[in-house]
């Protein structure tokens, strides 16, 4: 807001000054400028001349403006001949423009949430995804990679929210969010039998012991990361389906019941958080986002993805010879609203609303 530079040995002053929107007063007195003309204005006028003065580009400019102002004709120029000359590129990207749609059913998928998730991990947020392909090639092991990538990244390794994917064909709802004391918590966890809660975690725990002694070092991999997730609490969050199955243990696993085959189609997707709703929401959007980029990158690629060494890459680029093919591939997918609930029936949340999916609008078209 201030700037007092005065008396120095300044001969110029640079024209970036008037992009200083802040700048309320500016005291350059004192300094033997070679722009005579701002010499006077600097000791008679108000600083709001002096910057008008500079940004209409008076004799004041340096080396660093000059250079400044290049760039800026360079930029210009590019746009230019990015808007005035490729129209068939301007084509291809609106035909491969990422699509959902949204699906307001008459009688959406419940989930009633306990009170007592309110003091372990309170918020969640749910929605079913329609129209998936897993079929071709290694499109499940990418799909995998995805929820890596998400709960290293936006999840911040799982301490901001969880993510939990499940096969909607597998789900007997309506669900309930719930909390259980761990000796009574019961999950089939993935690739692993039943067992309780409080016996997963001890079993975890010998095997992060045991990874440490086998490597010598202190990082440890898979879900023994996870475990001081839960240190001091005495219930343990879960997701109930209506035969009282256990098909979520968040932060910590999925159920083998609802897991996610080539052939799944249809998934129930899951955020939970104990930090915050928009948390939830935020990851939500973003998971939607990467697994229409995947579905879109398996439909495009049906043919080659039939190895499983290839690369990760969820969403490959496009040539002038895809506009036929992005226009056959972008059959959006289907995402359906769940009703978040408490015991007494009164909404808590409502995924996707008409607010919902805006963080990544910039890559995907919403139709609802």
């Amino acid at each position: 807001q201030s700037l007092d530079v005065a008396n120095n040995r300044l001969r110029e002053l640079p024209a970036a000054l008037a992009d200083c929107p802040r700048l309320k007063e500016a005291n350059f007195r004192g300094n033997q400028l070679k722009d005579k003309r701002l010499e006077k204005m600097v000791n008679g006028c108000q600083t709001k001349a002096i910057l008008e003065y500079l940004r209409a580009g008076g004799r004041g400019k340096g080396k660093a403006e000059n250079a400044r102002e290049e760039a800026r004709k360079k930029k210009r120029e590019k746009q230019q001949k990015k808007d005035g000359g490729d129209e068939e590129q301007d084509e291809v990207e609106q035909a491969s423009k990422l699509m959902v749609k949204v699906l307001h059913v008459s009688t959406p998928l419940v989930i009633k949430v306990s009170p007592g998730v309110k003091d372990v991990r309170p918020f969640i947020v749910c929605c079913v995804l329609r129209g998936v392909n897993l079929k071709p090639g290694n499109a499940l092991k990418k799909f995998l990679s995805v929820q890596t990538k998400l709960h290293e990244d936006i999840c911040e390794k799982r301490t901001a929210a969880t993510i939990a994917t499940h096969d909607l064909r597998l789900i007997k709802g309506p669900l309930s969010y719930d909390v259980q004391p761990p000796e009574e918590l019961k999950i089939t966890p993935l690739g692993r039998k039943e067992i309780k809660a409080k016996d997963l975690l001890r079993q975890l725990q010998l095997e992060a012991e045991e990874q440490r002694k086998q490597k010598k070092r202190q990082n440890i991999s898979g879900l023994h990361k996870y475990l001081q997730l839960l240190d001091g609490k005495d219930h343990y969050p879960c997701l109930v389906d209506a035969e009282g199955v256990v098909i979520s243990f968040p932060p910590i696993t999925n159920s083998e019941k609802t897991k996610i085959r080539k052939d799944t189609r249809d998934l129930f997707l899951e955020v939970t958080s104990d930090t915050s709703l928009q948390i939830c929401k935020d990851v939500m959007d973003t998971l939607i986002l990467k697994i229409a980029e995947l579905n879109r990158f398996t439909l495009e690629n049906k043919e080659e993805t039939g190895s499983d060494s290839e690369p990760d890459a969820p969403c490959g680029p496009m040539n002038s010879n895809s506009i036929q093919n992005a226009q056959l591939t972008s059959v959006p997918l289907v995402v359906e609203q769940v009703r978040v609930v408490d015991t007494d029936g009164n909404l808590k949340v409502l995924y996707p609303s008409k607010t919902d999916l805006a963080t990544v609008s910039s890559l995907l078209t919403v139709i609802r």
